[in-house]
């Protein structure tokens, strides 16, 4: 049972990223059903979960127990996927999730049904009447009513509706927000902190006032920290919800903007649950009806659980006659919306690698990767996956597979989850993985550098190939350099002998895609790997690895003249 000391809304972080979630339940499921969920069970969750091939990471080395809490005690339990008690057990909504052929349609239900307060997360004496609201139906209702929410006007205003009777208060207080902003052209920044700061402030008057400032995570009991700490939660709220609710196929993301907004040939789903959907939390202190509640798979029912509005929907996006479709089962037919969505979403993919090949995109990719530099986009870590993939398609013609998972219009989703690398490039005489990262400092070499060349010993034992590597940040540090030097000239037969790692700074490699661009003809994977081999070959010659990596920016800088 988690405490709701917070006065804002309060929306599971973790997993992080909802695709991630099913894997890892499926595994509880399989290996640990029936068990008491404790100290010792969970401790081999988490042995279990670093053994997998779908996690990067083994818990926390001094406690494995709260890692395994962290990834099922959360969002798995919270939305009835998973029920810990008396014994772990997968719901009829976890089930329907990690076996059921439509887990975005079980993943919103379950959003919907969440709430606060409920028998798992119940209010305090300094909250006590605070809470009233389901959470993402009430953002939900707001981005409908407001066409679009930008990530501050969530964190800041959005997180406050506590309580769903005072939604007008909050749109207005939104809306106002957006009328200001005329007067801070050139200064949005300094207006969102202004406005965030004192809306903590009202909101935790009380607490202020008695200098109870000091909290969990930090012994500094300063207002400065206090209000810091605040936001760091509630910029983790916001960035839960985002992803949660993007996840549910309803909503699209303007990484640009930092907005989501409902998809317009969803707006009418959308409606419908809007309108029938109850806003009431149910069964606050009734645990057993509670989770009866929760669990269901088939509630609260949706717009596309009607079969006549899916023969709608269908004879609007296929070419079929209601007389075809009439005499057919529900299940049936989302099974062909299903379908006709899936062959869509590879069209357009289709159609973004014919333009990405001819060059046409050559500009929007450059700029794109020098707004990731810029921080001007809400998922940077996603984008800079998606535009390198792009880059690396319009190098060459070889078969480029990002790992990053497409959303039902061709946008990038998610990151590739872990394990595997972001991008797989199969060429007819070699393979080669690329990795990406926006870590700098030691902590790009204390997460990448094991990873990395794992990853690429798994392509090369998948791939039966000569294999090569390409790591890419927008500042490589230098352990990492020394790091993959030294693998590259040591065999390691975990990594199937001496590596052919080749770090890049960032600009380095969009010196690579402008070099290509105005090369006289098409630079084909041939001439990619011509490139790869002079830079690998020069690691037996170097005296160490500031040399080789000197080698390496002269030589990328002048690829395609280089010989």
């Amino acid at each position: 049972m988690a405490v709701l000391r917070n006065k804002v809304l309060f929306f599971t972080t973790s997993p992080r990223s909802p695709q991630k979630m099913i894997p890892e339940i499926r595994l509880l499921h399989e290996k640990f059903e029936g068990k008491e969920w404790n100290a010792y069970s969970q401790e081999a969750f988490i042995d279990e979960l670093a053994k997998s091939s779908f996690f990067e990471g083994n818990g926390s080395p001094s406690d494995k127990a709260f890692s395994a809490r962290d990834r099922i005690n959360r969002a798995p339990k919270a939305l009835g996927f998973v029920d810990l008690q008396p014994s772990i057990s997968l719901t009829e909504a976890g089930k329907a999730l990690v076996y059921g052929k439509r887990p975005q349609e079980i993943f919103l239900r379950q959003l919907l049904k969440y709430q606060l307060p409920s028998p798992y997360h119940v209010e305090n004496g300094d909250t006590s009447g605070s809470f009233c609201v389901r959470p993402y139906l009430e953002i939900l209702r707001l981005v409908r009513t407001l066409e679009y929410l930008t990530f501050d006007e969530i964190k800041i205003f959005a997180l406050q509706l506590t309580d769903y009777h005072n939604f007008d208060t909050i749109k207005n207080m939104i809306l106002a927000f957006r009328k200001k902003k005329e007067d801070y052209r050139g200064k949005y920044k300094k207006l969102v902190d202004e406005t965030w700061t004192s809306a903590i402030k009202e909101l935790y008057s009380d607490t202020i006032a008695s200098g109870k400032t000091k909290t969990r995570e930090t012994t500094d009991a300063s207002l400065k920290k206090f209000i810091s700490t605040k936001k760091s939660n509630m910029r983790d709220y916001t960035d839960a919800c985002f992803r949660y609710l993007r996840y549910t196929g309803l909503i699209s993301i303007s990484h640009k903007n930092r907005s989501i907004s409902i998809f317009a040939d969803k707006i009418t789903e959308a409606d419908f649950i809007l309108a029938n959907v109850d806003r009431n939390p149910v069964f606050v202190t009734d645990s057993v009806q509670y989770k009866q509640h929760l669990f269901s798979k088939d509630t609260p029912v949706l717009y596309t659980d009607n079969k006549d509005n899916i023969i709608d929907i269908l004879m609007k996006i296929g070419s079929y006659t209601k007389r075809e479709l009439s005499g057919m089962e529900l299940e049936k037919l989302k099974d062909l919306r299903d379908d006709i969505v899936q062959r869509h979403k590879e069209a357009v993919i289709h159609e973004q690698v014919a333009e990405i090949k001819s060059y046409a995109l050559y500009s929007e990719i450059i700029d794109t990767f020098n707004e990731i530099i810029s921080d001007e986009y809400y998922d940077a870590p996603l984008m800079f996956e998606y535009n390198t993939w792009r880059a690396m398609t319009m190098l060459d013609g070889g078969d480029i597979k990002g790992n990053f998972k497409f959303d039902d219009s061709g946008q990038p989703l998610s990151t590739a989850q872990g394990n595997m690398p972001d991008i797989e490039c199969d060429y007819s005489d070699y393979s080669m993985s690329v990795e990406v990262t926006l870590q700098s400092g030691q902590r790009q070499y204390e997460t990448e550098g094991e990873p990395v060349a794992r990853h690429y010993g798994q392509l090369k034992k998948r791939s039966g190939k000569d294999t090569y590597c390409l790591f890419i940040a927008p500042n490589i540090n230098p352990a990492v350099v020394a790091h993959f030097f030294t693998l590259n000239r040591t065999n390691i037969s975990y990594y199937g002998g001496k590596s052919k790692i080749v770090p890049l700074d960032l600009d380095l490699f969009m010196k690579l895609v402008e070099n290509s661009y105005n090369y006289s003809t098409q630079p084909k994977s041939s001439d990619v790997r011509r490139l790869l081999d002079m830079i690998i070959n020069k690691v037996d010659t170097s005296e160490n690895e500031t040399e080789w990596y000197d080698y390496i920016q002269e030589c990328a800088s002048n690829w395609l003249v280089c010989s």
